[in-house]
């Protein structure tokens, strides 16, 4: 493991996450997903969200794009919250989701559009991510 990498990305996924979501997922980690949580936060969150070519808010509407496409609801949810937090506008949200339904189809823009109507009438820090 590269600690500064480690360090790096437990910082930017708790800024993204939320630092109690985080903490939950690293503390309640066992022998099975232990290691598996490290490469989580070294790799995605280290090696991807620690670089500045994009920026948060950029890479927060990459993410609900590709988490739409995916069909990942759980994950969309995590990083529609963590958009929010990076400084998106509902503006911005909107036209990322209308994109997706677009692209991806209307069933993924159906249902990004309903966790997203979820989160924003629960408020942002609902969850803590």
């Amino acid at each position: 493991m590269d600690k500064a990498l480690y360090d790096a990305g437990l910082a930017a996924r708790k800024e993204v996450l939320g630092e109690r979501y985080v903490d939950n997922a690293i503390n309640n980690a066992d022998d099975f997903n232990r290691d598996f949580q490290a490469l989580v936060t070294e790799y995605c969150w280290g090696v991807c969200w620690g670089n500045d070519v994009l920026s948060r808010k950029q890479r927060s509407l990459l993410n609900l794009g590709m988490l739409a496409a995916l069909g990942r609801s759980h994950e969309f949810e995590l990083h529609f919250r963590g958009a929010l937090r990076n400084g998106c506008s509902i503006e911005e949200l909107r036209e990322t989701l209308t994109q997706i339904t677009i692209y991806c189809g209307v069933p993924a823009g159906v249902e990004s559009f309903r966790i997203a109507r979820r989160v924003l009438a629960e408020g942002q820090d609902s969850g803590d991510g």
